[in-house]
């Protein structure tokens, strides 16, 4: 039963990794993501119903448009790949919970966190992806995810009866945006404000995630970020360019959500204060 719902949700994730790649070229456009249809940017040709599978497509057409034989970049392929994955490690964490809940209620509950994971595994590729290419988090994809975390993860509480998940949520949220700006202004060049809006979104989530999750969430983002800035300066490329720091929060985030207990307690006995 587990390894069919994680199936089903790494399917869904492939389909989903199908449309981040309209998300990722047309939201920094500013431009729609319902019109026009997906079509060859070279030719125009409108992409066929049968060229639109998920990874596969690319690899039968040998990564080339149909009509006017223009390469299409891997970019493509690997965004579906890489969130139809995400969906599946999701899966593979959650589901087995959901499964052995004792209740209905405990089930629904499950259910729907679920739903607000696999939403934040969507907009961190979305995202990072983004980030990575401009060096900008959206405001068209960050402000909406404010409701939707907000109104999944408290379902989910509610639904479960754990209504002591809303405090860390909203304490996660507000303290994180506040941290971030005082990093902007203090830094501008460092931090930006997208980083400030994005922060809260992640905070709300770790918060649900708990107080563990939250503490090792936000400072594993950093870790990373400097290990990644050190990296960057020993090839001698950082004023090349600057690096975002999108992507480090969404792996500092995942990291705290996973493993934020079991990271907060091995620390705890480290410094033999367990």
């Amino acid at each position: 039963m587990t390894a069919v719902a994680v199936g089903l949700v790494g399917a869904l994730g492939l389909a989903i990794g199908s449309f981040l790649n309209v998300v990722v070229y047309r939201v920094p456009a500013g431009l729609s993501v319902v019109r026009p249809a997906s079509a060859c940017p070279q030719c125009g040709a409108a992409i066929r119903s049968r060229d639109n599978v998920p990874v596969l497509s690319w690899l039968l057409l040998r990564g080339r448009c149909r009509d006017c034989r223009t390469a299409i970049s891997a970019r493509y392929p690997a965004v579906e790949a890489l969130t139809g994955l995400a969906f599946v490690l999701v899966g593979l964490w959650a589901v087995p919970g959901i499964l052995a809940a004792g209740s209905p209620l405990a089930v629904a509950s499950g259910a729907v966190a679920l739903l607000g994971w696999l939403y934040l595994a969507a907009i961190s590729v979305a995202l990072a992806a983004i980030d990575l290419d401009t060096r900008r988090l959206p405001d068209a994809i960050v402000l909406p995810s404010y409701l939707v975390a907000g109104v999944l993860f408290t379902a989910a509480a509610l639904l479960g009866g754990e209504t002591e998940r809303l405090l860390p949520m909203g304490v996660g949220a507000l303290a994180s945006v506040a941290f971030y700006l005082v990093l902007a202004l203090i830094y501008p060049g460092g931090m930006g404000m997208g980083d400030v809006k994005l922060a809260g979104v992640l905070g709300l989530a770790l918060g649900y995630a708990g107080w563990s999750a939250l503490i090792v969430g936000v400072a594993s983002a950093f870790v990373l970020g400097g290990l990644v800035g050190l990296v960057v300066l020993a090839v001698r490329r950082a004023r090349e360019r600057a690096i975002p720091f999108g992507p480090w929060m969404f792996a500092g985030a995942w990291i705290g959500i996973v493993a934020g207990a079991a990271v907060a307690a091995g620390y705890l006995e480290l410094a033999g204060l367990a």
